[in-house]
């Protein structure tokens, strides 16, 4: 069964009431809710995190080491947060980046990924389906075998 950890940054808590035309109406929980569905489909099991706090990200991606990959969700810190990428890199887990909506079609200090080198994908612009896209990568069906 493979372990795959969700981690969630800043504002993500927020989900279903903020900027919905950008996010979606979606709540973080009918996201997770969606990802265990899916993750038991395909014989895998999912741990979620939320934190607004930088450090506490950084304690969950490297609490989260060991499993068979990460899913992670930085928000903001995305953009500038070397003390994630640090732990990025120092756990042997493999880590897809996502976001919901399409970060290279925002803000241009949206547009510069600090963790991104370090990840072994990034997935942008699908909503919910970002988060998806990233489990079927780490828990793919039958029909696509193994990753």
């Amino acid at each position: 069964m493979k372990k795959i950890a969700i981690i969630n940054g800043p504002n993500l808590n927020l989900l279903g009431t903020r900027e919905p035309d950008k996010y979606g109406n979606e709540t973080l929980a009918e996201i997770e809710a969606r990802l265990s569905a899916l993750a038991a489909g395909l014989g895998g099991e999912c741990t979620f995190f939320q934190s607004n706090v930088e450090g506490e990200l950084v304690t969950a991606i490297q609490q989260a080491g060991e499993s068979d990959g990460i899913v992670l969700n930085a928000g903001a810190y995305t953009h500038y947060s070397v003390a994630i990428r640090d732990a990025i890199s120092a756990v042997p887990a493999p880590v897809i980046e996502v976001h919901l909506s399409n970060v290279s079609a925002r803000e241009e200090f949206r547009h510069t990924s600090v963790i991104a080198p370090v990840c072994c994908g990034l997935i942008a612009g699908f909503g919910s389906e970002s988060y998806l896209l990233a489990l079927r990568y780490f828990c793919p069906d039958n029909d696509h075998g193994d990753n």
